[in-house]
């Protein structure tokens, strides 16, 4: 390895990966495939408010980074899942971590979005 990894330095490649598991639908792949293997039509289903677009775009990503797996099979209808590799798992652990963490405080946090709502109408901001 030539490189030290280091998000935090504007050249770090781990910078584009973090971008992957951290933009608007990558953590809820990660999320609902941690339950086992889903085919597309499944996985839309589970992400709420996803469209195919979106959801292809992620999995692409992620996939591209060896976070998921797509396997398709030969079949008639084609007939494809997706699944968390072991790295992807790792990562999906972490990530669900985060989003509990986040789940766990939403009350707090969302009586600081009120109070900042009401400061920035009072033009106090």
């Amino acid at each position: 390895m030539d490189f030290v990894p280091d998000v935090l330095n504007e050249k770090c490649q781990s910078r584009l990966a973090l971008s992957h598991v951290t933009n608007r639908w990558g953590p809820l792949v990660l999320i609902a495939l941690m339950d086992g293997d889903l085919r597309f039509s499944a996985l839309r289903r589970r992400i709420g408010g996803v469209s195919e677009r979106m959801l292809t775009q992620s999995l692409r990503l992620l996939e591209g980074d060896g976070l998921i797996e797509r396997i398709a099979h030969q079949v008639v209808p084609p007939h494809v899942d997706y699944r968390l590799t072991p790295m992807g798992e790792e990562i999906a652990k972490n990530v669900l971590t985060l989003a509990r963490c986040l789940e766990s405080n939403l009350g707090e946090i969302m009586r600081f979005r009120k109070l900042r709502a009401e400061a920035t109408s009072d033009g106090s901001a």
